[in-house]
């Protein structure tokens, strides 16, 4: 009875949180609006954009920062008082509260020099290291960067024409996706209020109207934004008493991007023009964080042979929060950090046998580490398993086969290999 009752408490508060968290709209609050990119580029691409503190303070966030921030202090405490300090449910929430406070706090600081210091604490910083004296995540993208370069323009590797229009991508999107996962609560709409070419929310992807795209690039979104962003949202709304699992937190954002990622890759979805797009993310972020201004990183981008257009939304992105000549927003790192952490803790799954836990990696949007908690309170009845499951995961075969064969692949020096078949080219 009495655990009913706990049980009780924790959806009542986690309930609150997913209604606290609801208008905190992240990207919304930082992006650039498009006259900033027609003004850049009736300059002639010679002048820095025009973006001042002025421009984000004018921007209405919906709601009050501050009165938010201690809403969620509230609820911290009130979690201590009614679940107790020292359980392991209370730890995971009151983590969370704090964490959406530092969101608070950084879109509070836009246009200021602490806006960059609030995200590195968030997402990191493109020198941070996994253990020491390994490479920096800027030195892991150079190394995955080098063997990209070769492929992107081979002529065995094509770019798929983009002849879908945003109207029909819609159509096709949300017919593959209710056929994939069936059941998923996911509606597939138009947007002209992003930066990217999609984006996703708690029950929709959204596609940037202004943009074509081919077959290769949809699939890509089914998988990325579907199958992993909307799915683990409405695994997290499904739980009987954790819902603020649907909710994500920026540390989550990591493992959730990495997932997202690996998935692309496993399904054969990616391609290397794909993952080279991920590098460059990581390449100017770098660049920026080094002292690098927007033009010097426009500018780096142009050289590399990226288009006008992407070499401006990605240098955007990198300085979006904060202000041309400023530090950047570091959230871009998520990708390739989340992909180096996710691959690795499914490759110790397989070492261990314990590949039946992997799908609980879709319960919600946990991070990799709260999974011995999230596996915990499954055991316990608590957590629910993932309702809706992607098609890698429905049948794991394919999934353990290719990341058992990778590691055997993995264990042999590749620099011996080189000089074996380098005569065979």
């Amino acid at each position: 009875m009495a655990q009913k009752k706990l049980l009780q408490q924790v959806r009542k508060l986690s309930d609150r949180m997913v209604e606290l968290q609801a208008p905190i709209r992240v990207l919304d609050a930082v992006n650039w609006d498009k006259e900033v990119r027609q003004q850049f580029f009736a300059n002639k691409a010679q002048k820095l954009p025009v973006v001042t503190p002025e421009m984000y303070q004018q921007r209405d966030l919906g709601f009050d920062p501050q009165a938010l921030r201690h809403a969620f202090s509230d609820l911290e405490q009130e979690i201590s008082r009614s679940i107790g300090q020292l359980n392991p449910m209370a730890r995971l929430m009151k983590r969370m509260c704090n964490e959406y406070r530092q969101v608070l706090r950084m879109l509070e600081s836009r246009g200021t020099p602490d806006f960059h210091h609030y995200s590195v604490e968030l997402y990191g910083h493109p020198h941070d290291v996994f253990h020491a004296g390994d490479p920096t995540l800027a030195e892991l993208a150079i190394m995955l960067e080098e063997p990209l370069v070769q492929l992107i323009d081979h002529e065995v590797l094509p770019d798929e024409p983009k002849d879908i229009s945003a109207e029909d991508a819609v159509t096709y999107l949300d017919k593959v996706l209710s056929q994939s996962m069936p059941g998923l609560n996911a509606r597939v709409i138009l947007s002209d209020g992003i930066v990217s070419d999609a984006a996703a929310g708690s029950d929709y992807i959204k596609l940037n109207k202004d943009v074509k795209f081919s077959h290769r690039e949809l699939d890509l979104l089914e998988a990325h934004e579907g199958w992993i962003h909307v799915g683990t949202t409405q695994n997290g709304l499904a739980q009987p008493y954790l819902t603020c699992l649907a909710k994500g937190t920026p540390s989550s954002t990591v493992t959730q991007e990495g997932l997202a990622v690996l998935t692309e890759i496993i399904t054969l979805r990616s391609t290397p023009k794909r993952l080279s797009k991920l590098v460059n993310r990581i390449r100017a972020v770098t660049l920026a964080a080094d002292g690098a201004d927007f033009i010097e990183v426009y500018r780096y981008l142009l050289d590399k042979g990226i288009s006008e257009d992407d070499s401006y939304t990605i240098a955007s992105r990198t300085f979006r929060g904060s202000l041309p000549d400023g530090m950047p927003f570091t959230k871009d790192l998520a990708y390739i950090k989340g992909f180096v952490l996710t691959y690795n803790f499914f490759r110790v799954a397989v070492q261990k046998g314990r590949i039946d836990l992997l799908q609980l990696l879709l319960v919600g949007k946990i991070q990799l580490e709260d999974f011995r908690l999230i596996s915990e309170l499954h055991e316990q009845g608590i957590v629910a398993g993932p309702k809706f499951l992607p098609p890698h995961f429905q049948d794991m075969r394919g999934l353990v086969t290719w990341l058992s064969f990778g590691r055997f692949i993995g264990s042999l020096k590749f620099d011996q290999l080189e000089k074996d078949y380098s005569p065979l080219f």
